[in-house]
């Protein structure tokens, strides 16, 4: 990391100020941020590097969309969650980069294909000050499976963001009650995965050096991204936010 010339380093910190945008406009936009790092750094390592990024920007967020959490929403994704950090943690003791990244882009871009199908069979969506999430027995099912999806993306590639996003949007949820819920799970799931990218050797004092950098440009991000989410309606939100997921995982299915 220590031979970083200045155009990567400007790649990475333009990667950077888009992660704080995303975590208070658009989730799942940090997408791009993650293909960034992993073509300018060696891709495994890439993930130590921007897990602090990450963590930056999502307590800018929480400042911002705390009040706007759905905590028992919250509450029942993380045991599973848990579940896919532990498997993720396993998976990166033994796959390549090559085989981390094509899993998860054919994973998000089936998920991209499901959410679609089940927006156009859903009837009229809720008002645009709602959010729901009915505790049914078949959203049980599906955050438990959301869930440990998101915890193993996440873990192996930072990638949950994306997931997350589709489940969101999948039940219902409006652009604040989206982003401060989005908000609270990240801050905590990003914090909890630091021993273990500790322990895989993706965060040294290297890392952490480069980090103190780039993590100046995720503040003027996080600005613009809350300047500019009021502009975007909701329609526009949920295309912005499945697009981002559709153009992450053809990045990483076909890297």
């Amino acid at each position: 990391m220590d031979t970083i010339t200045l155009w990567p380093l400007a790649a990475l910190a333009a990667a950077s100020l888009l992660v704080g945008f995303s975590k208070t406009a658009v989730s799942g936009a940090n997408t791009i941020s993650l293909a960034v790092f992993a073509a300018v750094l060696p891709a495994r390592e890439s993930t130590g590097v921007l897990l602090p990024i990450l963590i930056a920007g999502d307590i800018l967020a929480v400042l911002v969309y705390r009040r706007h959490a759905h905590w028992p929403t919250l509450l029942r994704l993380f045991p599973a969650v848990a579940v896919g950090v532990v498997a993720g943690t396993v998976f990166m003791l033994w796959a390549d980069d090559e085989a981390v990244a094509r899993s998860i882009g054919a994973i998000l871009l089936f998920m991209a294909g499901v959410t679609l199908w089940r927006r156009r069979a859903r009837p009229e969506p809720p008002p645009e000050d709602e959010d729901t999430d009915a505790p049914s027995r078949g959203g049980r099912l599906k955050a438990r499976s959301y869930g440990v999806l998101g915890g193993f993306t996440t873990m192996v590639a930072n990638a949950g963001g994306p997931v997350m996003s589709l489940y969101l949007l999948s039940a219902g949820f409006r652009k604040l009650g989206f982003l401060g819920t989005s908000a609270w799970f990240f801050l905590i799931v990003n914090t909890s995965k630091v021993p273990f990218s500790v322990g895989l050797g993706l965060i040294d004092a290297q890392s952490l050096l480069l980090d103190a950098a780039l993590v100046l440009f995720v503040i003027p991000g996080a600005y613009l991204g809350r300047a500019c989410v009021g502009r975007i309606n909701q329609k526009l939100f949920d295309r912005i936010v499945i697009g981002a997921t559709v153009l992450g995982g053809l990045q990483l299915l076909l890297r």
